[in-house]
C-alpha cells in the first residue's frame, strides 16, 4: 500500500507541522512506499510506546531504573538555518518525524518512576540552530547522562566525508547543547558507574582508553554507553544479513570478516557510499580487549542500528541496543 504525501501528513503529526511550516513541506516531495516501522505506526496513529524491560544484577547500592532511548533523530529547522537545511529537514521529516511525540513519552514515563534518562546518540539527525535548541530544551529539563551519535556532528545528512576532522570543526557548537562530555564522561548513580566513549566514526582512541582505565580503577561495577554496538558474533551475522553483506555497522569487526563485505572500508575513497565504515584500528582493538577483560563492566547500552538487540559482549556483560526512538521504542532497566 502506498500512501501519498497529503496522507503522510494527515497522519498525526501535527505538532511537528507547525514547527516545521508549510512551506517546508510543499518543497518535500511524493511520500516513499510504507515500508518501516515508523510508516506503520503513521497508519494507526500514535500507538503506545514500545517498553523492553530488562533486568540486570550489577551491584548496585539499592535498586533504581534507567529509561534508555537511542536515535530519536529530531529533524528541525527554520528560516535562521537557510532553505537548504529547511529542505533537508522535509525531506526527513516523513520517516523521523514521530522522533519527538516518542522521545516526550519515554521522558514521561522516567518521570512517573523516578527513573534516570539516558541517551545513545543520534537525538538530532543533523545539526541545525533549531535542532540544537530542541536537544538543549530536552537535556536541560530533565536529568539526563548521554553519549554522541554520529548524526550528532552531520551538518548535512551524507554531504562530505565524517571524520575526526569534520567532527572538529562543529564539536563546540554541538556539545555546548549537551549535559556531559561527549567524548568521554562518567557519572555515578547508587554506587554505579556510568561511563560513556565515543565510537561514532566505528572507532576509540589510546586517550579514551587510559580514560577508561581510570574508571575502572573505582572500582566500581560500570555500565558502559556508546553510539555504534560493538562486535558480537550474533549481532554481526544479523546485521550481515540485513545488509545483504555489505556491512556490519559495529565497532571493533575483525580484519578477517572485513574482508568479505561488498561495501569495503571506510579508507577507500568513496566517502559517498553510506555502505562502508571504517576498519578496526589498533587502539580501537585494544580498547576493545581491555573492555571485554574487565569484570566490573556490567551492561552496554547502545544504539545506532534501530533495532532491538541483546546479546552476551563478555563473561560479566550483556550488550543492549535500544531501537529507534522514532518506532516508538525505549529500553526500560532496572539495575539492582
Amino acid at each position: 500500500m502506498d500512501l501519498d504525501r497529503r496522507d503522510f501528513l494527515r497522519a498525526g503529526i501535527g505538532a511537528g507541522l507547525a514547527t516545521m511550516g508549510r512551506a517546508a513541506f510543499a518543497a518535500a516531495g511524493e511520500a516513499p512506499d510504507v515500508c518501516s516501522k515508523a510508516a506503520a505506526r503513521r497508519l494507526k496513529g500514535f500507538a503506545p510506546l514500545d517498553v523492553k524491560r530488562i533486568s540486570v544484577n550489577v551491584g548496585a547500592a539499592r535498586p533504581f531504573k534507567v529509561v534508555h532511548v537511542s536515535d530519536t533523530h529530531i529533524v528541525r529547522a527554520e528560516r535562521s538555518d537557510g532553505e537548504r537545511k529547511i529542505q533537508l529537514a522535509a525531506a526527513r521529516y516523513p520517516e523521523m518525524g514521530y522522533g519527538e511525540h516518542y522521545l516526550w513519552a519515554a521522558v514521561a514515563r522516567a518521570r512517573a518512576d523516578g527513573a534516570m534518562l539516558v541517551h545513545t546518540g543520534d537525538m538530532i539527525d543533523f545539526v541545525s540552530k533549531a535542532n540544537l535548541d530542541f536537544a538543549g530544551l530536552v537535556y536541560g529539563s530533565d536529568d539526563w547522562f548521554v553519549s554522541a551519535g554520529n548524526h550528532e556532528y552531520s551538518r548535512f545528512v551524507g554531504e562530505a566525508k565524517e571524520d575526526a576532522a569534520y567532527k572538529a570543526g562543529i564539536y563546540a557548537e554541538v556539545s555546548a547543547h549537551y549535559p556531559n562530555d561527549l567524548t568521554f564522561a562518567s557519572r555515578v548513580v547508587n554506587g554505579v558507574n556510568f561511563v560513556a566513549a565515543d565510537d561514532v566514526y566505528y572507532n576509540f582512541t589510546e586517550a579514551q582508553l587510559g580514560l577508561m582505565e581510570k574508571e575502572v580503577a573505582k572500582g566500581l561495577p560500570i555500565v558502559f554507553l556508546c553510539h555504534v554496538p560493538l562486535y558480537a558474533p550474533r549481532h554481526y551475522a544479523h546485521q550481515m544479513a540485513r545488509t545483504g553483506g555489505v556491512c556490519a555497522y559495529e565497532t571493533g569487526v575483525p580484519d578477517d570478516l572485513v574482508a568479505t563485505w561488498k561495501g569495503g572500508a571506510v579508507d577507500c575513497d568513496n566517502w559517498r557510499d553510506r555502505r562502508v565504515q571504517q576498519r578496526t584500528d589498533a587502539p580501537t582493538a585494544e580498547f576493545i580487549a581491555y573492555l571485554k577483560a574487565q569484570p566490573l563492566v556490567k551492561a552496554l547500552l547502545c544504539g545506532h542500528c534501530h533495532e532491538f538487540w541483546e546479546e552476551r559482549f563478555s563473561p560479566t556483560a550483556t550488550m543492549y541496543v535500544a531501537d529507534a526512538t522514532y518506532h516508538g521504542s525505549c529500553n526500560e532497566i532496572e539495575f539492582a
